[in-house]
């Protein structure tokens, strides 16, 4: 018999989307089969200190972690992914380990997870983990940044402006003026690295648009200010590395103004459509598109790109690729693929296959060089 992978549910985090991560997790954890899988808990705090233990994601929603196990995974390739306890004496550090792990699935949404943050640590670990790289999760994760991407292949995205966090501090009516000679309202101010829409707010007079930017800038140093498109928010998921395919395009219409974090996790009344009532001929674009965004930022594993579809023009913007998106019971991602023919559990799966394979190609890297002579 095959001896059992190893597999790491990383959760939590030092994020706004800490308790969605948690969300997240729960339901990832309810479709991990136990009898292939050895599944290790790993919750990191808001503080990001990491724990593991029994019952760890039970202990975090209760958030009592006083008998949890402080742990440790070093970034250094001679470890090849151990897991070690971790104990502070008066002595010095003691390490023991705990288990290897075999694949990693980051199940952290926002800052310090979904950013490439992490993934650099897990590449220096020399360990497979699921999800994009560092560069499709930096990228995909700053939206200013991924908009120029956008940009420069052509992709269509809503008009906007940036604005940083010193000069909202230092010079926040300057920052108005420019966002309203180049924008009109209503207008939608967003941290430029964040998710589930934490701290975004629609903005239709300038004392909202000042109230907006006080508050986006408290959670990032990058601001985007984007035009309020009166659009229809469309979704797909996006599968694979070097050969990714599309699901069937959903349609969320959220009970709130916006799909708000209330709208998507709290008021149950937002409605998820899929598939999408849109014609064959747009689904097939919305796919398209969704994979060339995809493989522009250099995407691996998955992804859920968001699309705004205007209601008065038919024009179709892509919003953003959502390298780790939400796994919660009702999520857009593992429910667009079971409508698709892939069922909760198989998604999993194919995962933890793509991490390998990922693994695999970058330990066909060659990392010396020797001139020949």
């Amino acid at each position: 018999m095959a001896e059992k992978m190893n597999i790491g549910v990383i959760f939590g985090g030092r994020s706004g989307e800490h308790e969605v991560s948690l969300m997240s997790a729960r339901s990832v954890l309810s479709v991990l089969d136990p009898a292939k899988y050895n599944i290790i808990e790993i919750g990191i705090t808001h503080e990001g200190a990491w724990y593991t233990g029994k019952e760890v994601l039970a202990a975090f929603e209760k958030n009592s972690i006083k008998d949890l196990v402080p742990a440790v995974l070093l970034p250094e390739p001679r470890q090849k992914g151990m897991l070690y306890s971790l104990r502070i004496t008066a002595s010095g550090t003691e390490l023991a380990p705990i288990a290897h792990l075999d694949v990693i699935f980051p199940v952290l949404h926002g800052t310090f997870g979904e950013d490439g943050t992490l993934q650099g640590m897990l590449e220096l670990a020399d360990v497979a983990y699921i999800g994009a790289g560092v560069l499709g999760a930096s990228v995909g994760m700053d939206k200013i940044l991924f908009k120029d991407v956008m940009i420069a292949n052509h992709i269509p995205v809503v008009v906007s402006v940036n604005a940083t966090r010193a000069e909202i501090k230092n010079s926040i009516d300057v920052v108005i003026a420019r966002i309203e000679k180049k924008l009109t309202y209503p207008v939608f101010v967003k941290p430029a690295n964040l998710g589930s829409s934490v701290g975004i707010t629609k903005c239709r007079t300038r004392s909202d648009l000042l109230e907006g930017l006080m508050e986006a800038a408290q959670y990032d140093r990058r601001i985007l200010i984007e035009y309020g498109v009166n659009g229809r928010e469309i979704e797909v998921s996006v599968l694979g590395n070097e050969s990714p395919r599309a699901s069937v395009a959903g349609e969320i219409r959220p009970c709130d103004d916006f799909y708000s974090y209330e709208a998507k996790y709290i008021n149950p009344d937002s409605e998820l459509l899929i598939p999408a009532p849109i014609d064959a001929e747009t689904m097939k674009k919305v796919q398209e598109i969704a994979v060339r965004a995809y493989t522009a930022i250099d995407c691996a594993g998955m992804a859920r790109v968001d699309f705004l579809l205007d209601r008065d023009t038919n024009e179709l913007f892509l919003n953003e690729v959502n390298t780790i998106p939400g796994f919660t019971s009702i999520s857009m991602y593992p429910k667009l693929w079971a409508a698709s023919g892939l069922d909760y559990p198989k998604l999993i799966e194919k995962l933890i296959d793509l991490a390998v394979s990922r693994k695999t190609d970058r330990d066909n890297t060659v990392r010396t060089y020797r001139s020949e002579k």
